[in-house]
């Protein structure tokens, strides 16, 4: 039923577009480590080719998904339609990590909006699309982005933003390296 794809091609980009939603997933390479498996949204998905991608790692209070792409650079991405047609799309790949201190850094936030609370970019080169059907994904109505995670960020400012990212980003739950920079040069 599933489909393998060369490079995101004009169908998968619309695709993509029109969900609201997406799920990050990797992994250490310790098999006793933990897996990671995170839900995003907030506009924070672009494609920048037909084989490159990128997100906004916002601070949150794990680092895991940084600290996974540090040490082996395995990350998959998956899309699923809650509405319309059913689909699951699943976007293998290498992540690169960005952080603010880095010179490509602006240039990629660029292509986003002027988020608060951004402490890396993740980019990611394709090696491996895929498509299945969806059939047992279930329908929901999207209603709209929470507000928490702006007024949370907005709440702590520059400084608390920063002494958080000390607090819980420095390491992942199995010890692996998190952030470099916990300070953020360009947004809080």
């Amino acid at each position: 039923m599933g489909t393998v794809y060369n490079e995101l091609d004009q169908s998968l980009t619309d695709f993509i577009r029109a969900q609201h939603m997406f799920f990050v997933a990797t992994a250490p390479l310790d098999g006793s480590g933990h897996v990671n498996l995170s839900p995003k949204g907030l506009d924070s998905f672009r494609i920048l080719d037909p084989k490159t991608f990128a997100y906004v790692d916002f601070t949150g209070s794990g680092v895991e998904t940084i600290s996974h792409i540090r040490e082996n650079g395995r990350i998959v991405v998956m899309f699923c339609a809650f509405d319309g047609s059913p689909k699951i799309l699943r976007l293998y790949g290498r992540g690169e990590v960005v952080e603010p201190t880095a010179s490509k850094f602006a240039h990629l936030a660029n292509a986003f909006p002027d988020f608060e609370g951004v402490r890396a970019i993740i980019v990611v080169t394709l090696e491996r699309i895929a498509d299945s059907c969806g059939y047992a994904v279930p329908r929901y109505r999207y209603q709209g982005e929470r507000s928490q995670l702006p007024a949370w960020t907005k709440k702590q400012g520059s400084d608390g933003l920063v002494q958080y990212r000390a607090r819980h980003n420095r390491t992942s739950i199995d010890g692996l390296p998190g952030l470099d920079d916990i300070g953020d040069r360009r947004r809080a």
